[in-house]
């Protein structure tokens, strides 16, 4: 794409056509408190030779997740992801007909979601799943604002153990639509605290399992609560592989459930793009936010695929929409789907088992070293614990001498007061001897 800068007579021919006086008055919606006053701190011109140099530097001073023993989690997990999911994604089939506006022409594209959504279905438990959204938080999000408009109410009740950066992606999309959310104080364990906040306004509860903390929760009674209140049961899931081992949100009594993909078939990848699994019950169907694909027959009576349920603003006038999410992370998807697809269900659940395992084995070797107390009661790969110092400085300390020890929780959450918890996952990928580099090196630091 070719970049066509504008003159100042451009731009004052554009903005009167429009009827505005300034560029400014294109931003009236942003709140002054997201404005940014001033440049942003970075070169007015570079040549590009000056900017690869200068981003290679930048660059080099990341530690990558595969280079140094690693324990980091916290809703972004190492896994395995084999090669033939970079093979296949490639092929044309499926690799060029990215986005099915005119659908039935494109039925790789339209194959691969209607296993994806199989897939999604039979992983949480649940009768119906969409082509997927952008990712877990977004997710969160639309479930919130699509609980609201089936319950015709208007809060949202989320509990301590959800994470931080779902909370807040959650709150930025809804408030702008005067939903009101009612978060309650971060808890390593009190995923049912959310029964006492249910009341007759309350559209949804919103819990986490394994919640931010790692701890694994069986939901039914709080599903049963929100039901008998009229109130729908949202359950987020930030690690896909767990649901192999756990309980599903559906055999829980889950009305919505949100969750990140990403463990499954995508790598870390620096923060993205991750991709948002999103399902519900069958009777909320025409609620559901994205994309739905079917599966049908031609004239000639051979199987093909049909996009059955579009209710995006694209396909619909927008105050028709369900919501307003402009891709379904496509790429992310098909890998997602020949990952699942590699593994069939004797493998998820034995992949999840090794990472629960994985994660048993890190817990006692922590568990030995003076001053360390386990806080997650019963986890899945993931779990927290509290250092008799700062957690951040700690982290720091063991980045410096080549050890990424997990996730500080006062990164998410700078003023809960949890200074001294630190996130901390095992995988599939982790070595015995990364356990035993990450006790040895933790008994240092704390020992100094």
């Amino acid at each position: 794409m070719r970049y066509l800068p504008l003159t100042p007579d451009d731009r004052e021919a554009m903005l009167a056509a429009i009827g505005v006086k300034s560029i400014d008055d294109l931003f009236v919606d942003v709140p002054q408190a997201a404005r940014r006053e001033g440049f942003v701190d970075l070169p007015r011109v570079a040549g590009e030779m000056e900017v690869e140099r200068a981003l290679s530097a930048m660059a080099s001073k990341n530690a990558s997740a595969g280079s140094v023993p690693f324990f980091c989690g916290a809703g972004a997990y190492k896994h395995h992801v084999p090669a033939t999911v970079d093979h296949v994604i490639q092929r044309s089939e499926f690799l060029t007909s990215y986005t099915p506006y005119q659908p039935e022409i494109a039925q790789g594209t339209l194959q691969y979601l209607y296993e994806f959504q199989t897939q999604v279905a039979n992983l949480t438990g649940m009768p119906v799943a969409n082509a997927s959204l952008y990712d877990g938080s977004t997710a969160m999000a639309e479930g919130v604002l699509m609980a609201t408009r089936v319950t015709r109410r208007n809060k949202a009740v989320i509990s301590g153990g959800v994470h931080p950066h779902y909370v807040r992606a959650t709150e930025t999309v809804v408030h702008a639509v005067g939903v009101e959310t009612e978060a309650l104080v971060p808890a390593v364990d009190a995923e049912a605290a959310v029964i006492d906040a249910i009341d007759k306004d309350t559209a949804c509860v919103v819990v986490q399992t394994p919640n931010v903390f790692g701890t694994a929760t069986d939901v039914t009674r709080i599903a049963e609560a929100a039901h008998a209140a009229g109130a729908l049961l949202i359950v987020v899931v930030t690690e896909a592989v767990s649901m192999g081992l756990l309980k599903s949100p559906g055999e829980m009594g889950a009305d919505i459930v949100a969750a990140e993909g990403q463990s499954i078939g995508n790598a870390l990848n620096f923060g993205g793009p991750y991709v948002g699994l999103f399902a519900c019950r069958e009777k909320l169907i025409r609620q559901m936010p994205g994309r739905l694909t079917g599966e049908t027959v031609d004239a000639d009576g051979e199987r093909g695929f049909v996009l059955t349920l579009s209710t995006r603003e694209q396909h619909i006038r927008r105050d028709k929409a369900t919501s307003n999410i402009c891709t379904n992370s496509g790429l992310c998807t098909l890998a997602f789907t020949i990952h699942m697809s590699l593994l069939g269900e004797t493998g998820l659940r034995k992949l999840a088992l090794l990472n629960h395992e994985k994660a048993l084995a890190t817990r006692d070797a922590l568990a030995a070293i003076p001053g360390v107390e386990i806080l997650t009661p019963r986890f899945f790969n993931e779990f927290a614990v509290r250092l008799p110092k700062n957690a951040a400085e700690v982290v720091q300390t063991l980045a410096d001498h080549h050890v990424l020890a997990g996730v500080p929780y006062s990164r998410l959450a700078p003023d809960a007061g949890m200074d001294d918890v630190l996130l901390v996952a095992a995988t599939e990928t982790t070595l015995d001897v990364d356990i035993q580099i990450l006790a040895k090196s933790l008994s240092k630091v704390l020992a100094a």
